[in-house]
């Protein structure tokens, strides 16, 4: 019976068997200690930096939402659930969000965090408060200088006459010198035109406090007739609502205007 002749084609090698030693000893290092640990560390390379990251990615981090213009109770309500954590960084005054709405955030809104990630938040005081200068016996030029020193703008001026006072000045100013008010609110001022003479018009009192708008209307010449109250939350208690006479109106001397107030209580 004949033998089989050997095969021609031999199988293929693993690719690191060129690396193999020669010898029983180097055989056995190489194929039971060498080849294994270079495998599982090519296995814990593509793990750590290829797969885990992608797990990690899609399984564990959230989308930060945008908390900007939120109140930050909700907002911290909102990363509680997410498994985020809230950070105040900073308190500031603002003049368009009122105090404790969210400003600012870091990371910004659409960032992918992970859970328990610190989200750090600048929360508004809201509008800062000021005083109120004093301004009478000033010039209207002088007044708005110091007006807009303190953070406030000028806002209308209505006229007053007064021979105790010189002409161009301002008499008062509404609201009243001390108030504390937000910063930007506008102070109206009540100005001398000096000796009451020829026609009298009527001035605008609405939005002054009573007792402020007698004297206005005194100075002039008028008086003060029917004062009658109306509740209104709107206005701050005996502020000025309605006259009976329109701004600019001819008027002799001596005539009553009617007014309508808030209400004290």
């Amino acid at each position: 019976m004949t033998a089989p002749l050997p095969s021609r084609h031999k199988s293929k090698p693993f690719f690191l068997d060129r690396f193999a030693p020669t010898g029983r000893f180097g055989r056995f290092l190489y194929y039971y200690i060498l080849l294994p640990f270079a495998c599982l560390l090519v296995l814990y390379l593509l793990l750590n930096n290829v797969a885990m990251p992608l797990f990690t990615r899609h399984g564990f981090e959230k989308t930060l939402p945008d908390l900007v213009g939120k109140n930050i109770d909700i907002a911290r309500q909102l990363l509680n659930a997410e498994g985020l954590e809230t950070e105040v960084s900073k308190q500031e005054y603002h003049s368009d969000q009122p105090e404790g709405t969210i400003i600012s955030q870091y990371p910004p809104a659409g960032t992918m965090v992970k859970s328990g990630r610190i989200i750090k938040l600048a929360v508004s005081t809201g509008k800062q408060m000021v005083t109120v200068p004093s301004l009478a016996g000033y010039s209207i030029r002088q007044a708005k200088l110091y007006i807009e020193a303190a953070g406030l703008s000028q806002g209308e001026i209505a006229w007053t006459y007064s021979d105790s006072l010189p002409e161009q000045v301002v008499v008062f100013s509404y609201p009243a010198v001390g108030t504390e008010v937000p910063s930007g609110t506008s102070i109206n001022l009540m100005v001398n035109r000096g000796k009451l003479a020829g026609t009298i018009y009527m001035p605008k009192v609405i939005g002054l406090q009573l007792e402020d708008a007698r004297k206005v209307i005194e100075g002039m010449g008028l008086k003060v007739g029917v004062v009658s109250q109306v509740r209104n939350d709107n206005f701050l208690p005996e502020t000025v609502m309605q006259q009976s006479v329109e701004e600019n109106t001819e008027l002799e001397p001596g005539e009553e205007i009617d007014l309508v107030v808030s209400a004290t209580e």
